[in-house]
């Protein structure tokens, strides 16, 4: 658990400062459980150059409630938690300083949004939190204000929390949170899981990440492993001591978080899974005729393939539907071998492409169309879907054929401006089981909205 804070002083000396506004979010990794905003009188005068910074002046404090009147709420709703602040040592200080006063030692961890940020996204011109929210597309109201500043790093930690691919933070909260007491029962773990799309990680006692999963429900999902009897299962059980997840929204992001994060952190109990999810693809070859052939065969990973398919049967249903829907020829397809016309061209649903009696070029404009719309080679282009909330979308970006990563976004601008796109986008790595995953999600899900992108722009 978390507490996302900001704090407005009066300036000054250093140590001198009082507190005129402190807003606090408590959260969990997901969304905002409580929150704590007040102005405070810090019983002293505020510096004229934060006044106009701010906004706060004396006038509006006088009827505050003094620091020893808050103290207690600040306790609570940080209990347990780690504290996360946008340059947390001078919050944590500030902090402090008021607690010293009242003779209360307070001490938490803490986690910093600036450090975090240039770690995870290198290489911008500023780490100032109004500069840097205004690179990412973070809106961000009330500048300078408590409340505006303290929401607009949860939506940064957030961001943060997605791009930390090594589960750094995950592990080390995961880590810091263990009890030391008895081992919880399963039953507790499974407690406050959602019925969710996403990913989950089961945890041991060191915090160290021993399995990877996906699941469209990851509550249910999670129970099933306590309640298996197999042997690896009761090994699994014995080790689980804690359960975080990450909601994905839809299925593709799941899918590709999973595969990504079994190959990076490769965990214990998910070696069997680091195989390809794949067995057949769909070739391309040009015959004598000029005539542009498919072909289904085991996937071969020297031979670049139009899409892949998780077994034979699959590619096989995708092949007869897209004999159906570009009117293409049996026996081109390779659904039907024979030296003479194709079946459908005796009851006239083949326009004769297997005895020349359509031209290649035609017939050959069909096959193209098919390889672009599920291959995606050369392409530039977001593939959008549900988010992990209602006001909330994905975006996978594929950048010249090449799959780049995955975001979400509220706002439209943010994926208008590529800039700001490539920012707020998740690297993942481009490979064969990526390439399966949205090849074959887009192939389920033929109405979703894939909108192209300008890269001059």
């Amino acid at each position: 658990m978390y507490a996302i804070l900001d704090i407005e002083t009066t300036g000054g000396k250093f140590n001198e400062e009082g507190i005129t506004e402190i807003a606090i979010y408590k959260f969990n990794g997901h969304e905002i459980t409580d929150q704590f905003i007040s102005l405070v009188n810090p019983e002293r005068d505020i510096q004229p150059f934060v006044v106009k910074l701010t906004g706060i002046n004396s006038n509006m404090l006088k009827n505050a409630p003094k620091f020893y009147e808050v103290a207690k709420r600040i306790v609570e709703i940080t209990e347990d938690c780690i504290l996360v602040a946008h340059n947390s040592s001078f919050d944590y200080r500030i902090l402090q300083t008021e607690f010293n006063r009242l003779g209360f030692d307070y001490k938490k961890k803490t986690l910093c949004t600036v450090e975090l940020s240039q770690k995870l996204i290198p290489d911008l011109p500023s780490y100032s939190l109004g500069k840097l929210v205004r690179s990412l597309g973070i809106p961000v109201t009330d500048r300078h204000r408590a409340s505006g500043d303290a929401l607009a790093t949860v939506k940064l930690f957030k961001l943060l929390l997605d791009k930390d691919s090594n589960k750094t933070i995950v592990r080390d909260t995961v880590k810091k949170e263990q009890p030391e007491t008895i081992k919880p029962k399963h039953l507790d773990l499974i407690r406050d899981l959602p019925n969710i799309t996403g990913v989950y990680y089961l945890h041991n006692a060191n915090g160290d990440i021993i399995y990877v999963g996906k699941s469209k429900n990851i509550k249910n999902r999670v129970n099933q492993h306590f309640t298996g009897t197999s042997k690896k299962a009761k090994h699994l059980q014995k080790q689980v001591s804690s359960v975080t997840f990450e909601a994905c929204g839809n299925e593709m992001i799941a899918l590709l978080k999973e595969s990504d994060e079994i190959k990076s952190i490769k965990p214990y109990f998910n070696r069997a899974l680091t195989r390809n999810v794949f067995t057949y693809a769909l070739y391309k070859f040009t015959d004598e005729n000029g005539y542009i052939n498919l072909s289904l065969d085991k996937a071969d990973g020297r031979k670049k393939s139009i899409t892949t398919f998780t077994n034979k049967q699959s590619g096989t249903h995708f092949l007869e539907k897209m004999v159906e829907d570009y009117n293409l020829c049996l026996k081109l397809v390779g659904l039907e071998r024979t030296n003479k016309a194709c079946f459908n061209q005796s009851i006239k649903k083949c326009i004769g492409a297997c005895i020349e009696e359509e031209s290649a070029e035609t017939y050959n404009k069909r096959i193209q169309e098919l390889i672009k719309k599920y291959s995606y080679e050369h392409q530039n282009m977001i593939i959008v879907d549900r988010g992990r909330t209602h006001d909330e979308r994905s975006a996978v970006l594929i950048k010249n054929g090449v799959f780049k990563g995955y975001g979400y976004f509220n706002l439209n601008h943010q994926i208008n401006n590529i800039k700001i796109l490539e920012t707020i986008i998740t690297p993942m790595e481009n490979n064969r089981d990526t390439q399966h995953i949205i090849q074959a999600y887009l192939r389920k899900h033929p109405k979703l909205k894939i909108i192209p992108i300008n890269l001059e722009a």
